[in-house]
């Protein structure tokens, strides 16, 4: 059994397609998907048809069901399902295209991705061997469920800002250690682009392992192994879509 961690997705579903297919799924392998789904390039609604199905046939199969968290955009998005409220920051990074990619869509599709946003989506996972799944991170000392907020999980970028910043000669032992980072064996998060630190690769910080490869921008799709760090990634997600600018 594998565990494979899936960075932001943003709207790129041809990527998604392609990186799916490069991984060869087992029906034993676990699937946790960090979160946005949405916003950026041009088929968001094609990606949550994706994930609905793609639960829907494992399940069908007896195959272990794939486990999403819930992302920033994916919150911000299902507030604009329920009021259509057009919150203008969302908008700017990348709502626009996701509004344009539901026009004409049924009201019972809207029904189903509304209660896949909010039936199907967890705010984060811990796995049996003590591994954290955020979209962005925690930040309450005890760990994500004493964070006073709910969505922190998936907005909070602290916990990866201070991985970046340790010493990764301090020892665990050590008094100035952070807790948050003691918490759990390794932590895997979005959110934040590897691409602000000049990689489109996984990037690893202490037991912190960022998948948000920046899909959204100029950047792959990208796949990890849990236990053995195996990395698959799709094209640069902006070369399936060449005349969109993504979150460009």
């Amino acid at each position: 059994m594998r565990t494979i961690v899936i960075g932001d997705i943003h709207g790129g579903f041809k990527a998604l397609e392609q990186l799916i297919g490069k991984i060869d799924l087992t029906d034993r392998d676990a699937l946790i998907f960090l979160g946005d789904y949405i916003d950026g390039w041009s088929q968001s609604y094609e990606v949550i048809e994706f994930l609905i199905s793609l639960k829907r046939n494992r399940i069908k199969n007896n195959q272990t069901a794939p486990i999403y968290l819930r992302g920033n955009h994916d919150e911000l998005f299902l507030n604009y399902l329920k009021t259509k409220t057009q919150n203008s920051m969302w908008l700017q990074h990348g709502g626009q295209s996701t509004i344009k990619s539901y026009q004409n869509r049924s009201s019972t599709d809207f029904e189903r991705h509304i209660e896949f946003f909010e039936k199907d989506l967890k705010n984060y996972h811990i796995d049996n061997d003590n591994n954290g799944f955020f979209h962005a991170g925690f930040h309450n000392l005890k760990g994500p469920k004493y964070d006073y907020y709910d969505n922190m999980p998936y907005w909070d970028r602290t916990l990866w800002e201070l991985a970046l910043c340790l010493d990764p000669n301090l020892s665990p032992d050590n008094d100035r250690y952070p807790n948050r980072l003691k918490l759990y064996k390794e932590i895997f998060i979005g959110h934040t682009p590897t691409s602000r630190l000049g990689k489109l690769t996984p990037i690893n910080a202490v037991n912190v392992w960022n998948v948000d490869t920046a899909a959204a921008y100029k950047g792959p799709l990208t796949a990890l192994c849990v236990e053995t760090k195996e990395v698959w990634q799709s094209d640069p997600v902006y070369t399936f879509y060449s005349d969109e600018n993504g979150r460009n």
